[in-house]
């Protein structure tokens, strides 16, 4: 159990003249403000913030760091602000806890976009501060520590797949394997239960097979190093469960096939002996070709270095030597956190530091403007990719690119002049095509014309955020203007359709309050994606429509109560047991959703979500017909719900939809579809059996990644008649 003394002793082995007061004083207002809050697992709620703390005085973070670490939920779980903060703190700490704190308070359309601005948020913050990030992680290690207690199967998977593809890949890109492994180990667990708890039991049966051949290895090179005067320590290092397992998946090999499951680390005083140690290893051992990197030469964007060789070891099996010196396993342990800044608290500029994190500088640019949360999930993924290919220009400057980029990527990385005005490439002095995929050490050469201009077909072929972004902007200017007067005829367009009034829809106020509705920040940037196509006129018409029927009817205030006997389907009914109870079909209700019940004539009480337009005209008419629901947490049942896609008009796009949520193992009782002529779209209507909200947002999110999918929402609301 961690505790707040053994906290200060972690602290002062490092940095002695820790400010313990600050510590301290930060621990006590944490643990006021969360008095009486328990976490899932039953233990009280400061565990966690401390657990965060610990975490990071692991990494051997300032006091700052481990003040926001203790500080990091008041604000977002408790009644404490972050002016009440500023009378306590100086505005560094402060600052730290507001860029980790989530923008939980605000509704968004969906999961992901809410997802989407938090990690944008997240970014942002550590372009100014990199210690956000680390309290992050910190806060998210012991989340997946501790996610066997919280959430459901389904919310469990979804948190371990997001920290899987954002939180491990940043782990990495700061250089902080400590925490990048165990995230990743974890992830596996609730990813692939089955097969990570069978992979443990295998490797363990393994474990002392292995290790007696790991000593064997050593004993023979610390003789040899020992000979030539090199002192080392050496070391055998597992590899973690997910690379294994990853590794198993991408050869297609069973772990006894697997013959690098640990690796000698040999760790020395300085370069030279890195170099001679090397020499050492490859004269006992013959070196396998293609399995050599030399990251002391080349080292990582994170900061890593060593050297990387595999060599056939005494009994013909291969395995894997690191070579490195004391500061670069520091480094390697500890990443970005090992640096000098942050154990003095000094804000003092670094330009080497500085240097080490342009690749997060460049993803901020390269991201601000993307405002689809798809999109910009995407995005992240690609920038946080754990491959990387090194390739040189003709002058022999280095480029780092991940796995996968082409020529076209390696243009606009050199230039965005030079990417608009590609023509061809060389690699290695041969002519390739614009999408060849570049590998280790290419040397790549741009052919150029001037006023050549991108081609649309690009944005299919490039890998990187950067390329992306380069190659639309350029479209934009190009297009803008026409987009911008198309999207006011296609609006006015709509508004006669439905017999709107467009001069009144269309006012300066009422236009750009709609645009911001659709995370749009000017009249003009709404007109030229209803131009572009990017969002649609109807869509945009239909939330304007959403909002009117809301503020006709705004939801009556309901006074808590607790329900008594038993519940019918699945909901309490007020003063009532064993009612007759039937979900309305105009707006299929599921639990999660507020809901209100109406005593129909003979067939028992019908739910309604209370948004729905039948219980808003019931309220006007029959008000004393209404009566409060509630839902009955411990009920498992089914509920069918109306999901609605919108695609670009496409050949098989129904099947694609239907495949992604059959293969979510989810019943489809009925399929509708209809195309929207006006901007070549395309609407699939599907009936679902759900179970909850969770169910259906871990579907929609699924949807929401097929290949021309613009939106997709529940279908809430249809006016019926009198029940």
């Amino acid at each position: 159990m961690v505790t707040m003394e053994s906290l200060i002793e972690e602290i002062k082995e490092y940095n002695p003249t820790t400010d313990e007061s600050l510590i301290r004083r930060a621990y006590a207002i944490a643990e006021e403000a969360h008095d009486g809050q328990r976490r899932d697992s039953g233990e009280e709620y400061i565990h966690h913030p401390l657990s965060v703390a610990h975490i990071l005085a692991g990494l051997q973070l300032d006091d700052y760091s481990i003040a926001a670490g203790l500080l990091h939920d008041v604000v977002e779980d408790t009644k404490i602000s972050l002016d009440d903060l500023r009378k306590e703190f100086p505005e560094e700490l402060v600052s730290l806890v507001d860029g980790v704190t989530k923008l939980g308070r605000v509704e968004y359309r969906s999961r992901q976009e809410q997802q989407m601005e938090n990690l944008r948020k997240l970014f942002l913050a550590m372009g100014q501060d990199i210690r956000i990030i680390m309290i992050k992680l910190a806060d998210r290690l012991h989340n997946m520590r501790t996610l066997s207690y919280h959430h459901s199967q389904l919310r469990q998977k979804e948190i371990a797949q997001e920290t899987v593809d954002i939180y491990a890949p940043l782990a990495h890109r700061l250089g902080i394997y400590k925490i990048k492994s165990e995230l990743e180990d974890l992830s596996l667990k609730y990813l692939e239960p089955d097969k990570y708890f069978r992979l443990v039991e295998q490797i363990s049966m393994k474990l002392q097979e292995r290790q007696a051949y790991i000593d064997e290895i050593c004993k023979i090179l610390g003789d040899k190093l020992k000979d030539v005067g090199i002192k080392a320590e050496l070391k055998g290092r597992p590899k973690n469960f997910y690379s294994i397992y990853n590794k198993m998946m991408r050869q297609k090999k069973e772990l006894n096939e697997i013959f690098d499951l640990t690796a000698v680390r040999i760790i020395v005083d300085n370069i030279n002996d890195c170099y001679g140690a090397l020499g050492v290893v490859h004269t006992l051992w013959k070196p396998i070709p293609g399995r050599f990197k030399d990251y002391i030469a080349m080292p990582k964007q994170n900061m890593y270095q060593s050297i990387h060789t595999t060599v056939i070891g005494p009994s013909g099996e291969p395995f894997e030597v690191q070579i490195r010196t004391w500061e670069m396993h520091r480094i390697a342990e500890y990443g970005i956190a090992a640096h000098w800044r942050y154990k003095e608290g000094s804000q003092a500029t670094d330009a080497a530091f500085d240097e080490k994190l342009v690749w997060l500088r460049q993803m901020l640019d390269w991201q601000q403007e993307l405002r689809d949360a798809q999109e910009f999930m995407n995005s992240i993924k690609v920038d946080l990719f754990t491959e990387s290919v090194y390739v040189f220009s003709p002058k022999g400057d280095v480029f780092e690119l991940p796995a996968g980029a082409n020529c076209i990527d390696f243009a606009y990385r050199v230039h965005t002049q030079v990417g608009h005005n590609c023509i061809g490439a060389k690699v290695n002095k041969r002519i390739v095509t614009l999408d060849y995929e570049l590998k280790n050490g290419d040397i790549v050469e741009i052919l150029t014309t001037k006023g050549k201009g991108p081609s649309l077909d690009w944005l299919k072929i490039v890998k990187t955020s950067q390329a992306k972004n380069k190659i639309r902007q350029w479209f934009k200017r190009e297009q803008r203007d026409d987009h911008l007067i198309a999207g006011k005829e296609i609006l006015e367009k709509e508004c006669k359709k439905y017999n709107l009034d467009a001069a009144e829809i269309l006012k300066t106020d009422k236009l750009l309050e709609l645009a911001k509705k659709f995370n749009y920040f000017s009249i003009e940037d709404f007109y030229v994606s209803v131009g572009s196509g990017a969002l649609s006129a109807a869509t945009a018409l239909s939330k304007l429509g959403e909002d009117k029927k809301e503020k006709e009817a705004p939801a009556p205030e309901v006074k808590p109560w607790m329900p008594k006997g038993n519940s019918s389907n699945g909901v309490w009914v007020k003063g009532q047991d064993n009612l007759l109870v039937r979900m309305a079909h105009c707006c299929n209700p599921l639990p999660g959703d507020e809901i209100a019940g109406y005593i129909t004539r003979g067939r028992g009480v019908t739910v309604h979500r209370k948004d729905c337009i039948n219980i808003q005209r019931y309220k006007k008419e029959e008000a004393e017909r209404l009566i409060e629901v509630t839902w009955d947490s411990s009920f498992e049942g089914v509920y069918q719900v109306e999901m609605e896609v919108l695609a670009m008009e496409r050949p098989r796009l129904i099947l694609d939809v239907m495949r992604v949520v059959t293969d979510t193992k989810t019943i489809i009782n009925g399929v509708n579809s209809f195309p929207h002529k006006e901007n070549k779209t395309f609407s699939v209507i599907l009936k679902l059996e759900i179970k909850s909200l969770d169910h259906l947002d871990y579907i929609m999110s699924k949807v929401r990644k097929i290949k021309d999918v613009l939106e997709v929402k529940r279908v809430t609301s249809k006016e019926k008649n009198k029940e």
